[in-house]
């Protein structure tokens, strides 16, 4: 009989050291099992994300809250590699997307969908672009180098026409000296239907810019200082303006330019804005010389951008002037109002019919200037690219004897005047 009393007692007790472990058991499952829910839940909260600060990829991530969220909230490998390609994406300016891979945007967008700001959402924002510049943002975006520069030129049908000046500036392209490499970053802007008809048919690169409002047949030949010539060079500068606001830099050049060396060897990495010169008084950096708007370079910065918004305000304080004149006018109060940094282009090198150095082994390029009419301009530019012709010809001992040919039409023509 106390066998079975002993017996009885220690299976009660074996009973309830069972009973106390399975509670046990059971209590800390409950407890592993809420964690990682409560711990996500704090991870998708915005004000705990904002909080991080453990490492310089948690920084880039606070800079980009959506792809951090997407890669946190989906740790698989191919979501967060969308998300990284998609805020890769996002850092582009508006519009340039339109050059991307469909698939990287489409895959990082569906990752995304759900979550609160998404690209999705971004991007139909990126699009809404003003009227004025539809499809600017992807034309330069194909156009521009691997550091965002691109160079512009702008034309009319006149300017377009075969055997007018565009022909004549592409084809110093091909001729230069390092420069055809160079052809396929510029973009020729044209001004009505005609001229972009002209350029699709020889050039990789054309945008047509349409000015809402404004009822001018910018086909024809425009005189100096005319209405309409003075509506085609102060639009080109809202262009430009527009171009800095998206993010690339600019190398505008006139389409009465042959282009024979690479000028970006003399882009300083100090000038916001570097420019031509038509009267250089030996030193870049003094701002008493006198500015070519026909060929300049300009970086995209908050200064470049207030000063293309100064410049083209100017319009108004100085009535009936060109956008050359009144840069001049106004550069030393840019210079002390937003701190731009100008610097001017040796003639020597970055020449024209104005102001140009005698040694062709310095040139670069060199612009029609100075000169009416563009019968004259085309007749003298062809003299300097057969100047080239024959001073690439040369062996390199004799090319010291090289000289250029007076640019004899545009002095008769200057002279009439």
């Amino acid at each position: 009989m106390g066998k079975v009393v002993v017996a009885e007692a220690t299976a009660r007790q074996v009973a309830s050291f069972v009973l106390g472990a399975a509670a046990a058991l059971t209590v800390v499952m409950l407890v592993q099992y809420r964690a990682p829910a409560a711990g996500l839940s704090r991870a998708r909260t915005p004000a705990h994300f904002s909080g991080l600060r453990s490492s310089s990829d948690d920084q880039h991530h606070r800079r980009n809250g959506t792809a951090a969220r997407a890669v946190l909230h989906h740790p698989s490998p191919s979501i967060a590699g969308s998300a990284a390609r998609d805020d890769d994406h996002r850092r582009r300016p508006a519009n340039a997307t339109t050059i991307t891979k469909p698939s990287s945007t489409s895959t990082a967008a569906a990752a995304l969908s759900h979550l609160p700001g998404t690209h999705r959402h971004e991007e139909k924002g990126a699009k809404e672009e003003p009227a004025e510049f539809r499809g600017l943002a992807a034309a330069v975006a194909r156009a521009a180098t691997d550091d965002r520069t691109v160079i512009i030129t702008c034309v009319n049908q006149a300017w377009a026409a075969p055997g007018s000046l565009l022909d004549l500036f592409l084809e110093s392209f091909r001729i230069g000296d390092g420069t055809a490499r160079l052809l396929p970053h510029v973009l020729v802007v044209a001004m009505d239907p005609g001229a972009h008809a002209r350029c699709l048919a020889v050039h990789q690169h054309c945008y047509h810019y349409t000015i809402p409002g404004i009822n001018i047949d910018f086909a024809a030949h425009k005189y100096f200082l005319s209405k309409d010539y003075l509506e085609l060079v102060w639009s080109k500068l809202k262009l430009q303006r527009r171009i800095l606001e998206l993010g690339y830099g600019f190398l505008f050049t006139d389409v009465d330019i042959v282009w024979l060396r690479d000028p970006f060897k003399h882009v300083t990495a100090y000038a916001d804005m570097i420019v031509s010169s038509d009267v250089y008084f030996g030193d870049p950096d003094n701002l008493g010389n006198f500015p070519n708007t026909g060929f300049f370079h300009v970086k995209p910065n908050p200064r470049t951008i207030a000063m293309t918004k100064l410049w083209h305000g100017g319009r108004g304080k100085y009535p009936g002037a060109n956008e050359q004149p009144v840069f001049n006018m106004m550069k030393k109060q840019m210079v002390a109002e937003l701190g731009l940094r100008v610097q001017y282009l040796n003639p020597a090198y970055v020449g024209g019919f104005c102001s140009y150095g005698k040694d062709l082994g310095k040139i670069v390029t060199m612009h029609a200037n100075c000169c009416v009419g563009i019968g004259n301009k085309i007749r003298d530019l062809k003299n300097v690219l057969g100047d080239w012709r024959n001073y690439t010809r040369m062996p390199p001992w004799e090319r010291h004897r090289a000289k250029w040919t007076v640019p004899g039409a545009c002095i008769r023509a200057e002279k009439q005047v």
